[in-house]
């Protein structure tokens, strides 16, 4: 999976960052929300059409957002409630990004766009409520073929390269696709304890 393959690369970048900010007296949590205000800002000069600027603002925020569970585990200072923080501010930063591309899209009058927009804010809430509805239901579940991850680079690449619309298209349909794989291996799972 990307994400564990960007974890292990990434580890190189974050711990440093992470000691720095342990240093300058900064939470996981502080740090979790730091990133979350920072992606709000990104999301704000996207819906102002800002898209190149947004997708490489978030290329930064994205980088940000690995530095508060490394603070936590560094400071031993790891927490259920800084879990769900940081899961729950996610889903947020991300609807923000996804809603900023509504309401630019909306402005310029690409109905299509728009559409795509709310799609990718659909069915990518799908894929984390899936896994969230699974773990509460005692499912350990972490397979997915297009996660947060994947679809964040996703989205990246398609503002710089101005090429969004087809980037909310893949997301939209491989997020789709994720949830409807999450469900399969819960429904294997479900039968395998039987």
């Amino acid at each position: 999976m990307l994400t564990n393959l960007a974890r292990a690369w990434g580890s190189k970048i974050v711990q440093p960052i992470a000691r720095f900010l342990s240093r300058l007296g900064l939470t996981p949590n502080g740090a979790t929300l730091l990133g979350f205000i920072m992606t709000i800002g990104v999301a704000a000069l996207i819906a102002l059409g800002h898209l190149r600027l947004g997708g490489m603002l978030l290329v930064f925020t994205l980088a940000f957002d690995a530095v508060d569970g490394t603070l936590a585990r560094l400071t031993d200072t790891v927490t259920r409630f800084g879990a769900v923080l940081d899961s729950t501010l996610d889903r947020w930063a991300e609807i923000a990004l996804y809603a900023a591309l509504v309401w630019h899209y909306s402005q310029t009058g690409l109905v299509y766009g728009v559409w795509l927009a709310t799609a990718a804010m659909a069915t990518s809430l799908m894929v984390s409520y899936t896994r969230a509805r699974a773990e509460g239901a005692g499912f350990a579940i972490k397979e997915g073929v297009f996660t947060r991850l994947e679809r964040l680079i996703v989205l990246i690449a398609g503002l710089i390269l101005d090429l969004t619309v087809w980037a909310l298209l893949l997301i939209a349909v491989l997020a789709a696709f994720t949830a409807v794989q999450r469900l399969w291996v819960v429904r294997q799972m479900d039968r395998a304890t039987r």
